[in-house]
C-alpha cells in the first residue's frame, strides 16, 4: 500500500470536525479540547458555515486560563472536503449548513454561543465543551486507549 490517496490514516486515526457558524468560539474551544486531552492519537479539525474574522478574545482568555493556547488559530470556511474526510462532524449551532455524506457521524451540541460574552459567561461554556469532548473521546476510544 503506497497509495496515500487509500485513506489508510483515517483508519488508524480518526478525524473529528467541529463547526460552529463563526468557528470563533465553541468549535475553537472543542477543537483545543480535543487536541490537548487526545495529542496525536486524533486529527482535529474545525470550520465555520460564516467564519468571523478573527477567534473570539474571551474564548482565546478562558482557554489560556487552563493552559490551552488557542490564540494562533483562525476561524476557517466549512468546506465539503473537511466534512468528507472526517469520520464525527459535530455541529455547534450551524443549522443545515453542514452538508451530510453517507457513512459518516454527526453529533450535534447544543451550546450557548459565547459572541459578545465575557470570560465569566464562556468558562462555564469552556467546561461544557470539555466535558462533551471527554465523553467523545470515550466514544473513540472505549477500551481506555484515549489515556494511553
Amino acid at each position: 500500500m503506497t497509495d496515500d490517496s487509500e485513506g489508510t490514516a483515517m483508519s488508524t486515526r480518526p478525524s473529528v470536525l467541529f463547526v460552529c457558524v463563526h468557528n470563533a468560539g465553541r468549535s475553537q474551544m472543542a477543537a483545543g479540547w480535543l487536541a490537548h486531552l487526545a495529542g496525536d492519537r486524533v486529527e482535529v479539525r474545525s470550520a465555520g458555515s460564516a467564519p468571523a474574522a478573527e477567534v473570539n478574545p474571551a474564548a482565546v482568555e478562558a482557554m489560556a486560563e487552563v493552559g490551552i493556547d488557542i490564540s494562533t488559530q483562525s476561524p476557517k470556511v466549512l468546506t465539503y472536503d473537511a466534512v468528507e474526510a472526517s469520520d464525527v462532524c459535530v455541529t455547534m449551532g450551524c443549522g443545515d449548513a453542514c452538508p451530510v455524506f453517507p457513512g459518516k457521524r454527526y453529533l450535534d451540541w447544543k451550546l450557548d454561543d459565547p459572541a459578545g460574552q465575557g470570560v465569566e459567561a464562556v468558562r462555564s461554556i469552556r467546561d461544557e465543551i470539555k466535558t462533551r469532548v471527554e465523553g467523545l473521546l470515550e466514544e473513540l476510544f472505549p477500551e481506555g486507549e484515549a489515556e494511553a
